[in-house]
């Protein structure tokens, strides 16, 4: 399956089949020098296979986990990339989860402004969600994404193969982001979730998924309005993630506590907790209020005593709108 999302010079395919990974030389020049970066969670011979097919192929493994999108990881990869004299017209290509996407296209954007960026994502969450769009980031302390920019990837390479490697509890993680965006964009995708079988209509839930993040980046590439309604969950969630460590709780188990808070539909919240019970996730963790609510404050949405939240009061549609910091406050106090 090829998807194309058209945002003009910009634009680039995105390629979905099982067993690509073998092939990738096939749709990326791999003639010239290409930075290989993964993590030391994701199978090393997904990255080898990779390295193999290139002409001259470095890898670059960092750790796993939150902390490796960080400052003294981005040096040390541009340092590597730097010794190995990558010039301009190299490239690099990620492979792995939504940490080493965003971190190796915030180094693909920033050394020498900017050199080829390939996605080839390994986990549900990167798959349906952070691999296309082109946002990339790195932390600084506990501040999710607060250092980053917009920059496309040339192409996102996705082999769904890859997923029968991971852990159950990150698979259902990244399910979490493909349930939001049915719930903000498209119905039938999340019927696939309340009526389906996750596991058989894998292939189907992360095309649907991805058809929604292409419509929206197309409209919106920038985040200037309707690509906000794609945070829905993330401004408390974000907090809650930090309040945490970036360590007890995963990603798109934050986005699930922090969509709750802006269903006001009493039906639909019923209905979305059903669907937290077939996946196996909690509704809700315990946590400070006010200090989730200064962590909230550093976000990037949050600004003149007001944030930008997204509501989801119909199954299929999202409003986005401003709320002053002290609602947001009464919200997290209960």
């Amino acid at each position: 399956m090829k998807i194309h999302v058209d945002l003009k010079e910009n634009g680039y395919d995105i390629i979905m089949e099982h067993g690509v990974l073998a092939n990738v030389k096939d749709y990326v020049d791999l003639n010239r020098k290409v930075m290989v970066i993964t993590d030391e969670g994701v199978p090393l011979e997904y990255a080898t296979s990779v390295v193999a097919q290139c002409a001259e192929g470095y890898l670059h493994v960092v750790p796993q986990g939150e902390d490796s999108k960080s400052l003294s990881v981005f040096k040390e990869i541009c340092e590597d990339l730097l010794e190995q004299q990558f010039s301009r017209k190299d490239c690099i290509i990620a492979i792995g989860g939504g940490v080493v996407g965003d971190l190796s296209g915030y180094v693909a954007a920033s050394y020498m402004r900017g050199i080829d960026f390939i996605q080839i994502p390994t986990t549900t969450l990167s798959q349906i969600d952070s691999s296309i769009g082109g946002k990339v980031a790195i932390n600084l302390d506990e501040v999710k994404n607060i250092i980053g920019a917009f920059y496309q990837p040339k192409i996102v390479i996705i082999d769904p193969d890859t997923l029968q490697t991971l852990p159950k509890r990150h698979y259902i993680n990244g399910l979490i982001e493909a349930l939001k965006e049915g719930l903000i964009y498209d119905e039938s995708l999340f019927n696939l979730f309340e009526a389906g079988d996750i596991y058989k209509d894998l292939d189907q839930i992360i095309e649907k998924a991805l058809y929604v993040k292409k419509d929206v980046v197309e409209k919106d590439e920038k985040e200037q309005h309707l690509r906000k309604i794609l945070n829905f969950g993330h401004t408390i969630g974000h907090a809650i993630e930090s309040y945490y460590h970036l360590s007890e709780y995963l990603h798109g188990e934050c986005v699930a506590f922090g969509m709750l808070y802006f269903i006001e539909n009493e039906d639909i919240k019923k209905r979305v907790l059903a669907i937290y019970d077939k996946l196996g996730i909690k509704a809700s963790a315990p946590y400070d209020p006010d200090t989730v609510y200064g962590l909230l404050c550093n976000d990037k949405k949050a600004a003149h005593g007001s944030v930008s939240i997204v509501k989801v009061k119909e199954i299929g549609k999202a409003e986005i709108q401003d709320m002053k910091l002290e609602e947001v406050r009464a919200l997290l106090k209960g």
